[in-house]
């Protein structure tokens, strides 16, 4: 996303926030900024929320991860809004934004379990994929070995980096790289994937910060395509493209099962299961954080960060397992509706 982009998203938000501003220069109601994968369990909690009749509905908009950090750490206030959402942690360099413009107070909540997905048309051949598959065929430079170095990525087909793929081109949808999804793929799939190839595993070894660099920088020369934050779009060109691939959370794929198919990862097929115990490789928590300080001062919102812990809403039965989340076990939830009900503040994370 460009300055000019965020600042314009910034301010729209702020307009948007303030919108609820009451006239004594408050807000009367909770507003809720950040990722698009937990953009539909907060609106439903906000409805659910609000049908009791004590508090307004909050405002709940998607900007994806890194906008809705950018926008919760621009200050305190009622320009400002109260929650992020987040399909991964705050990072440090967001975290100490957050300090210097006054936002020194907040909350970490761990509200669930989502996987990343890649996944294409049911009307296409299925596909088995391993992490290393997937960084060779996005990575922007890979190792080749002919010339001990470091070269564009060659690959056009599947199959030309394993025999057994399908003889189709590399053509993958994903997140931006402000959404958290994106953050997760990178991590959970390309790095790892990255790791697997030796001369990759000893260039972590000798200089981690080049690593990362070769590992998480993805192809521009359309073999990945960033689409936007809404993944109800990527599913839409799965359908139109069965030979595309499509990268979003479980969720989204849960929600449109009777026209994808998940390709298995490592051996492992995405589900609500092997996400809960780790044996999907690409699994990941999801988070929402609250500025402690505008608790008792905005309306209801201690109160709706309890109602997306609660266990009607987040429990093994709860209406927000029936939006395609992921519940914690009920022991997590049980000590995370406690971060929610006695608010500690996070320390600073280390990275």
């Amino acid at each position: 996303m460009s300055f000019k982009h965020l600042s314009l998203t910034v301010l729209a938000l702020s307009t948007l926030v303030l919108s609820g501003c009451n006239q004594n220069g408050g807000r009367d109601r909770v507003a809720v900024v950040g990722s698009s994968t937990l953009f539909p369990f907060s609106a439903a909690a906000a409805e659910q929320f609000s049908a009791r009749g004590r508090f307004k509905t909050p405002r709940v908009e998607s900007t994806g991860t890194g906008g809705g950090f950018a926008i919760f750490c621009r200050g305190l206030g009622p320009g400002f809004p109260d929650i992020s959402n987040a399909s991964r942690r705050i990072k440090k360099g967001e975290f100490e934004t957050c300090q210097k413009n006054g936002v020194t107070e907040i909350v970490e909540i761990k509200i669930g379990y989502d996987g990343i997905v890649i996944a294409n048309s049911k009307s296409a051949t299925p596909v088995t994929l391993t992490k290393q598959e997937v960084y060779q065929a996005l990575a922007k430079e890979i190792y080749d070995p002919s010339k001990k170095a470091f070269v564009p990525n060659p690959y056009t087909k599947w199959n030309e980096i394993n025999p057994n793929l399908p003889a189709i081109k590399i053509d993958v949808m994903g997140p931006p790289p402000t959404s958290g999804t994106r953050d997760a793929f990178a991590e959970l799939v390309m790095a790892k994937g990255a790791q697997e190839v030796p001369e990759m595993k000893a260039l972590k070894e000798k200089d981690d910060k080049e690593f990362q660099k070769k590992a998480l920088t993805l192809r521009e020369d359309g073999a990945w395509k960033d689409s936007g934050e809404n993944d109800s779009l990527i599913v839409q060109a799965l359908s139109r493209s069965p030979e595309q691939f499509g990268v979003f959370g479980f969720s989204s794929f849960e929600e449109n099962m009777d026209r994808l198919q998940a390709a298995p990862l490592n051996g492992v097929e995405p589900s609500a299961e092997a996400i809960i115990d780790g044996k999907y490789a690409a699994s990941r928590s999801l988070y929402f954080y609250v500025k402690k300080a505008n608790v008792g001062v905005v309306p209801g919102l201690q109160e709706f960060a309890m109602e997306l812990l609660s266990d009607h809403a987040a429990g093994l039965r709860g209406y927000l397992r029936g939006r395609g989340m992921v519940p914690l076990h009920p022991d997590e939830r049980a000590e995370n509706f406690q971060v929610a009900k006695t608010l500690p503040v996070m320390s600073a994370p280390e990275k």
